[in-house]
């Protein structure tokens, strides 16, 4: 928002409008005014958290299980999905365009025009993932220490 609120806080606070399909007391989610495709939904923690780094893991896991649910609702709506992206956008770098954690749930058809996820990858050298996965071993033992 143009004075520096955040719009999710906003939203969960009921202070913003939003077309809210879930809500408890940890969680709102709502479909996004921008979507991908029709049904497109946002789970937002009601507590500000920008990114992964700032969610408490009970927070955490409410919202990956509420993303769940919320992805088994859409393939038995009304609304065309034969699958379902979930996403995180966690950082500039990954996309994240409104800083405050929220996961997408997106319902998805053959040829509804979405293809941005889809690029060609080159395999990867063994001797480059096995570095990559000490280092990221390294990593959750730290935090977990």
């Amino acid at each position: 928002m143009a004075d520096g609120t955040c719009i999710f806080c906003a939203i969960a606070d009921g202070q913003e409008a939003a077309s809210v399909v879930y809500e408890d007391e940890t969680v709102v989610a709502f479909l996004d005014r921008f979507p991908v495709t029709r049904g497109h939904l946002l789970v937002v923690p009601r507590a500000h958290a920008v990114g992964l780094e700032d969610l408490d893991v009970a927070t955490g896991a409410h919202i990956w299980e509420v993303g769940r649910e919320l992805a088994r609702a859409l393939r038995r709506s009304s609304i065309p999905s034969d699958g379902v992206n979930v996403l995180l956008c966690d950082g500039e770098a990954a996309y994240q365009t409104v800083f405050h954690f929220h996961l997408h749930v997106i319902p998805r058809t053959a040829g509804d025009g979405w293809t941005d996820l889809t690029h060609e990858t080159p395999e990867r050298e063994r001797s480059l993932l096995d570095d990559e996965a000490r280092a990221i071993r390294r990593a959750l033992a730290i935090g977990r220490g």
